[in-house]
């Protein structure tokens, strides 16, 4: 008797810790997805583009085709080997994934611009450090092919002045495909993307090249001197 009564017991007690599982999932699960899902789209769906209201010079309204939808971000400090904990790092860079790739989804851009310090620690990261950096990289800034990224350097990324040298600065070149002072074009708008870490002024080999480079944009992009030149040749 003692024994049936302790199985009747036991399987009341497992049918009540069954129950308080089920009610917590039913509370958690909702909540996770809400948080770590769905809050990024209620949030991101505000955003709208701009209506643009001017008009061509054929007196006609602004299509789509004539209109750029350009995204720019900054300072996104993936956290390296040395200083970054891997929790922060995980936590970090779900929420940025999740912010970037909801954005995509429903803003459609059309180019994305960062404007640099991509990384907390390349400008003393190792190969090793720096490759791994990448892949984390690529894998939270993924985008369709209708999408262009265009990554610009900043002083986390090849090192402030004193610490930049010709090597970082290639590293971070081949792989985003990155030239210093260098005149982006899309829709007739002009982009001149700059290293500014080599705006120092104090006349060393990148310092000279990157002036250079910008002097020779600089005349590009001025009219009054191309139809002077243009007059005088």
């Amino acid at each position: 008797m003692a024994f049936l009564r302790f199985r009747i017991v036991s399987k009341l007690f497992l049918r009540k810790r069954c129950s308080l599982t089920l009610k917590l999932l039913c509370f958690t699960l909702p909540v996770i997805v809400f948080c770590e899902f769905l809050i990024y789209y209620i949030v991101i769906i505000q955003c709208h583009w701009p209506q643009v209201k001017t008009q061509t010079p054929e007196d006609s309204e602004q299509t789509s085709e004539s209109v750029l939808k350009a995204m720019f971000l900054a300072d996104t400090h993936l956290l390296g080997e040395i200083q970054g904990h891997w929790l922060d790092k995980l936590r970090r860079e779900w929420q940025m994934e999740r912010a970037f790739q909801t954005a995509l989804w429903l803003l459609q851009p059309e180019v994305v611009f960062i404007l640099g310090d991509i990384f907390d620690e390349g400008k003393w990261s190792s190969s090793q450090a720096w490759s791994d950096d990448v892949r984390r990289f690529q894998k939270m800034f993924r985008h369709p092919a209708h999408t262009e990224l265009i990554v610009i350097v900043g002083n986390h990324d090849i090192g402030f002045h004193y610490e930049m040298t010709e090597l970082k600065l290639k590293r971070f070149s081949q792989v985003f495909n990155f030239t210093s002072e260098k005149l982006v074009t899309r829709k007739g708008i002009n982009f001149v993307l700059v290293n500014s870490v080599a705006m120092e002024g104090d006349g060393c080999k990148i310092c000279r090249a990157a002036e250079a480079k910008l002097a020779e944009l600089s005349h590009r992009l001025n009219c009054s001197l191309q139809v002077r030149d243009t007059q005088n040749p």
